[in-house]
């Protein structure tokens, strides 16, 4: 009897470590959940949970499950850096994320220095694939230049010889934003086109208003606000409560679901800027996978998804898909079968280009809709109305551009 009862405890100690779930495959994910950015770190964190739900659900990658591991990076460049470390600490194979351009540079060099991959959102200066890229770094955002190309294009058919002037966030991306959209539109002279930059750190209501009020009097017919997250939110306020809006055409070159929701449809209405995407695209362009991301999305959260979800989503499944096909989960195999990779995901074809690791992708210049257009939607969320379209071969600079931006280094290191 003892002996077929000493059989069955090793029988079931058998089954039982055999059935023990396989280790997780751990991805870390720096997001801005306090500070200037926090809503758009909300997108973020929803987008990538979805996916890694979504590939968990399937069985997972290589017969493992997913693990995200998150931390709040406050749109802080010294603790994005750290939280790399913590991340590469815990494990983690590949770490995403970021909400500026300092934080995703400064993140992206930490990973390179431990081994890991690092895919930069919301990091929009041209630094990040351009001078300050590296083999290690991969953008799913668009480039300053992109979201130039598409507006410049727009603007110089519909609104040509305009008087501009702009007010700017004085950091990597705001001066990136500026060159750029000066070059698009023709509006290099700043004699003629006028300018303000807040400053990089704290920024006092008296700042906003010494940039607008200087808009107000420079009699400008289009005032860009190269501003992002609660600074745009302050400055877009202040603006409307001016009257600023009755007599300029107000661009913003990044524009968000979250900046729409928070400063009201009244105070964002007829405001131009780009989205990478919007929850509209995966109809119009007949997209299966897209409009599946959508309605999961709104059974979720009961709201539409915004172009930052989209972007983490996408990011976690294209990761996961260079697992597969590669077999490995070794940084170097990964970077090889990312390069030059082209897919369709959760709109038209894009690539993740070899000489840069820029993704190569459409984009879009929107408007924002009447409120009484918003408000007769579903969910009353459906701000953007999309007015022009330009493929990211056309949008991306050019091999040639990138280079004469590196300077002496002409590849990736």
């Amino acid at each position: 009897m003892g002996r077929f009862i000493t059989l069955c405890c090793l029988l079931f100690g058998c089954l039982g470590s055999s059935a023990l779930p396989a280790e997780p495959i751990k991805l870390g994910l720096n997001y801005p959940r306090t500070g200037n950015y926090k809503a758009e770190g909300l997108e973020l964190h929803r987008g990538a949970l979805m996916a890694v739900d979504s590939i968990n659900r399937s069985g997972g990658l290589l017969g493992r499950p997913l693990q995200l591991l998150t931390r709040n990076s406050a749109s802080r460049a010294e603790t994005a850096r750290s939280n790399v470390e913590r991340f590469a600490g815990q494990g983690a194979q590949m770490v995403f994320g970021g909400a500026t351009s300092e934080e995703a540079i400064a993140a992206g060099q930490r990973a390179r220095e431990l081994g890991l991959l690092y895919f930069a959102t919301l990091s929009y200066a041209n630094e990040v694939t351009g001078r300050e890229g590296h083999r290690y770094l991969f953008r799913e955002s668009n480039s300053a230049w992109m979201s130039a190309r598409v507006l410049g294009e727009y603007l110089g058919w519909h609104m040509p010889r305009q008087r501009y002037h702009y007010v700017i966030a004085d950091d990597a991306w705001g001066r990136s934003m500026e060159n750029e959209l000066r070059a698009a539109t023709g509006s290099q002279d700043r004699a003629r086109h006028g300018r303000s930059a807040l400053p990089s750190s704290t920024v006092l209501r008296r700042h906003y208003l010494e940039a607008l009020n200087k808009a107000a009097a420079s009699e400008a017919d289009i005032l860009v606000l190269a501003l992002l997250g609660d600074d745009l939110l302050r400055a877009i306020r202040l603006a409307h409560n001016l009257g600023l809006h009755k007599r300029m055409q107000i661009i913003v070159p990044h524009l968000s679901k979250s900046i729409v929701q928070q400063a009201g449809p009244q105070v964002m209405e007829g405001v131009i800027g780009t989205e990478a995407w919007t929850w509209r695209v995966p109809d119009q362009e007949n997209n299966s996978a897209g409009q599946a991301f959508v309605e999961a999305y709104i059974r979720q959260h009961r709201e539409y998804p915004d172009s930052a979800a989209a972007s983490a989503y996408g990011i976690v499944q294209q990761w996961a898909d260079a697992v597969r096909r590669s077999g490995s989960l070794d940084s170097e195999t990964l970077i090889g079968a990312l390069e030059d990779h082209r897919y369709s995901l959760l709109k038209g074809p894009q690539q993740w280009r070899a000489f840069d690791h820029q993704n190569v992708q459409s984009i879009y210049a929107v408007r924002v809709k009447p409120r009484s257009q918003i408000m007769q939607s579903p969910l009353k969320q459906d701000y953007f109305e999309i007015i022009h379209q330009m493929a990211g071969e056309v949008a991306a600079p050019s091999h040639d551009d990138w280079q004469q931006e590196r300077g002496e280094d002409l590849v990736l290191q």
